[in-house]
């Protein structure tokens, strides 16, 4: 973690810089919809580099419009209310939410789910589908691992990030890129080192997550039938980077420039576009994150600028990434002009004391 970051300024530039690498990843959809990872790159040097990008000139997508709409149910809900009082917070929060999505590239997937939840009122819960396992839960979970930060949170994490998950994408390859958004941003905030070990965590807490999907009694059969792509992904790139036991440093190529990591982005895609879909998007976000240390510079020229779903990856890192090292070294001119700062700042400072300012507040929600 950065020297002299207070937790509450952590928690600003977790929401703050996540809307930063989504509003640079996006470009509008210039850069987003673009494969080739080195136009990207150069176009970033000829506007100066990243120092020189101003976020004024760059709107935030759906992924961050989503990721404030989960936010702001998570600190508007009563915290005596039971889960499913928070689930139609959710619910509401993501219909209304879809009125903001001028030029900001909604996926199909939220926009038919929410449809959906709009003409089904008295429910949460939409089902199973399984064209459902894009990124489109992962880019709005991180708030959840700021809600619910603490160890013995745990179950809650899991039921919250699974269940906002599949509100939209219901299979397992989608809500569980959820519920790995939440868990590293509570090992961030917690400074739960080292990094190389939050992969192992999210091997141990998934069988957790099949126990909820099990317990709650939707749609289990089908869920259970297609969980495995996901977990196996996982291992193997886990295997990869010579931490599946979460021990000892990341292991990398030697030459890991633009064009290897495309490549290699591309290899732990589904379809060759990486970070499109739940399983990729945060293993794209944490290999950057290695990757990076507490450069912010290397966290952006690995999970904002490359071909395939760059905001998602880059939303996600950015949260990560923020939760740890705050805003340390940031260009001014990357967040302070950010569209909806100061929204996003206010949300922030309520899930940091709604997180750590009530010290029983483990026990009020309820897991009826």
């Amino acid at each position: 973690m950065a020297e002299g970051s207070t937790l509450q300024e952590r928690y600003q530039a977790c929401m703050i810089l996540s809307g930063t690498g989504d509003a640079l990843g996006y470009n509008s959809g210039h850069w987003e919809f673009e494969q080739d990872a080195e136009k990207i790159h150069t176009e970033v040097a000829k506007m100066g580099g990243l120092a020189n990008l101003d976020v004024k000139q760059f709107p935030l997508s759906d992924d961050t419009i989503m990721h404030l709409a989960t936010a702001e149910a998570l600190v508007e809900t009563d915290k005596d209310a039971p889960l499913e009082q928070l689930y139609g917070a959710l619910v509401q929060k993501y219909i209304r939410c879809m009125d903001d999505m001028s030029g900001r590239a909604p996926g199909l997937t939220c926009m038919s789910s929410t449809h959906y939840l709009k003409v089904h009122k008295e429910d949460w819960r939409i089902p199973f589908s399984k064209v459902a396992g894009g990124s489109g839960a992962a880019m709005r979970a991180m708030c959840v691992g700021l809600r619910f930060p603490r160890p013995e949170q745990e179950r809650l994490l899991v039921a919250v990030s699974v269940e906002s998950g599949r509100m939209t994408h219901h299979h397992p390859t989608g809500y569980l890129g959820a519920l790995a958004a939440a868990l590293f941003t509570a090992y961030a905030v917690r400074g739960q080192p080292p990094v190389e070990a939050w992969g192992q965590g999210l091997m141990q807490v998934l069988d957790k997550a099949k126990e909820h999907v099990r317990e709650a009694g939707h749609c289990v059969d089908k869920n259970l039938e297609h969980w495995n792509y996901f977990e196996e992904s996982w291992r193997k790139y886990l295997e990869v980077r010579g931490i599946l036991e979460g021990a000892g440093k990341a292991q990398f190529p030697e030459q890991y420039g633009v064009s290897e990591r495309e490549t290699f982005y591309k290899s732990i895609s589904f379809k060759g576009t990486g970070g499109a879909s739940g399983h990729d998007a945060p293993m794209i976000a944490y290999d950057g994150l290695l990757r990076a240390g507490d450069s912010w510079t290397k966290l952006a020229n690995h999970t904002f600028f490359h071909g395939g779903d760059s905001d998602s990856t880059a939303a996600i890192a950015a949260a990560w990434w923020g939760a740890l090292y705050g805003f340390h070294n940031v260009p001014p001119k990357n967040y302070k002009d950010l569209e909806y700062f100061r929204r996003l700042s206010a949300v922030a400072d309520k899930l940091y004391r709604v997180a750590h300012h009530q010290d029983d507040q483990c026990k009020k929600w309820s897991m009826n």
